[in-house]
């Protein structure tokens, strides 16, 4: 379903381009971009008590379980409230972390009322084991409500384990497909028709089923909302990092055409000044969201059991693990002849009339989008690097 206010603002552009007023053009592309930033996308979390909700989230959002931001983790019922936990880089990515079914005074259809269904995107409906009575009775009143819901198998990590220590003759790949069967055949007996059941590790989401299920989310979603989801998982493999790196791609003709509209303003220096702005803001996005803040890399060296000087020593690019400043970009643009000749050529021709505003905006145009064209292949190159350290691969691009 496409949101009919999502359509990319062109006509708008090229009219106000028209009557020579860049001021609105500017403003055109400026509020499309946010727009683009601020896309709510709300995903329910429930199952019942010790079923891995709250790690599930903490690992979706890219948190530990330590962290202050974390949705408290136990053996128990902790959730007894409807309880937001906002994406840390991105927070108009919401998960909701919902009381498991059975833990409410409220009956099935009466639970989604209580939770308030409606500002959901979609449900994610969690086991530790079997899929029980009270899992079927809320997917199928989500699926009156015409909402989209998915079952996931937690903790295989921890049957894979189990079974390996109990069995004679272990199969990994046997266990998961009887697991899996299990678990659709259960479900099947309950009245739920063809169900799809994902089987996730919270421990390890780069294994079995999440991306997976990650690809499902991107075809049944509306459109408008699938770079929100995009966004805010983590980089569990080179395939997510690829299509990060296209999404970002798409967005940059806008910045460049922000800098272009700043350069048909006549003022001695400001093109520049209002560039190299665009391009540090929207480098810091490419940093954290390929996972290359300090922070990130941090986390992901904890997580990898290995040391931080490990992670660095394959990352080639200025860009990873420092703060993206000013003087940063100024000295990856130094690197670049032509975005710098075009870049003093648009000072000068700007204040020809007539005839200088229109090159200086081309001018102007060129030069950012190939700044941050360079920039965003430097990180996502470093992006992948980084992730095949951690994962024991080999890191020759």
């Amino acid at each position: 379903m496409e949101n009919p206010n999502d359509h990319e603002p062109t006509e708008e552009i090229t009219e106000a381009l028209k009557n020579n007023d860049a001021a609105s053009a500017a403003a055109k592309v400026q509020e499309y971009l946010e727009k683009q930033d601020n896309i709510p996308l709300n995903i329910a979390i429930t199952g019942e008590s010790g079923s891995g909700k709250s790690t599930f989230v903490n690992a979706f959002r890219g948190v530990d379980n330590k962290d202050e931001r974390a949705a408290p983790t136990g053996c128990v019922e902790t959730t007894m409230e409807v309880t937001a936990y906002p994406h840390p880089n991105y927070p108009n990515v919401t998960f909701w972390d919902l009381p498991g079914i059975g833990t409410t005074k409220f009956p099935a259809d009466k639970y989604l009322e209580h939770v308030g269904f409606e500002k959901f995107d979609f449900f994610i409906i969690i086991s530790a084991d079997r899929f029980r009575e009270n899992d079927v009775t809320l997917a199928q009143e989500i699926q009156k409500m015409k909402k989209k819901f998915y079952f996931v198998r937690s903790k295989i990590d921890h049957n894979l384990s189990d079974a390996e220590r109990s069995q004679r003759e272990f199969n990994a790949k046997e266990t998961l497909e009887l697991i899996r069967q299990n678990c659709v055949q259960g479900l099947q007996k309950q009245g739920v028709e063809s169900p799809k059941v994902f089987l996730i590790s919270s421990l390890d989401l780069h294994l079995y089923d999440f991306q997976l299920l990650v690809e499902t989310f991107e075809k049944e979603i509306p459109t408008h909302k699938r770079n929100a989801l995009l966004f805010a998982i983590p980089n569990i493999n080179l395939k997510i990092i690829n299509k990060k790196k296209e999404a970002f791609q798409a967005k940059i003709k806008y910045y460049a055409l922000l800098s272009a509209l700043v350069a048909s303003v006549p003022l001695p220096g400001l093109s520049v000044a209002v560039d190299l702005g665009i391009v540090v803001d929207v480098v810091r996005k490419y940093q954290i969201g390929f996972g290359l803040d300090s922070k990130s890399l941090k986390k992901l060296a904890d997580s990898a059991h290995m040391p931080m000087n490990d992670i660095k020593e394959v990352m080639t690019s200025p860009l990873a693990g420092n703060i993206i400043s000013k003087e940063l970009i100024i000295k990856i643009l130094t690197m670049s002849v032509t975005a710098v000749a075009l870049m003093v050529v648009e000072e000068g021709l700007r204040f020809i009339p007539a005839v200088g505003i229109p090159v200086a905006m081309t001018a102007s145009f060129i030069s950012t989008y190939n700044l941050l064209s360079t920039c965003l292949k430097m990180v996502a190159e470093d992006a992948q690097k980084v992730l095949k350290k951690a994962l024991g691969l080999n890191t020759s691009v």
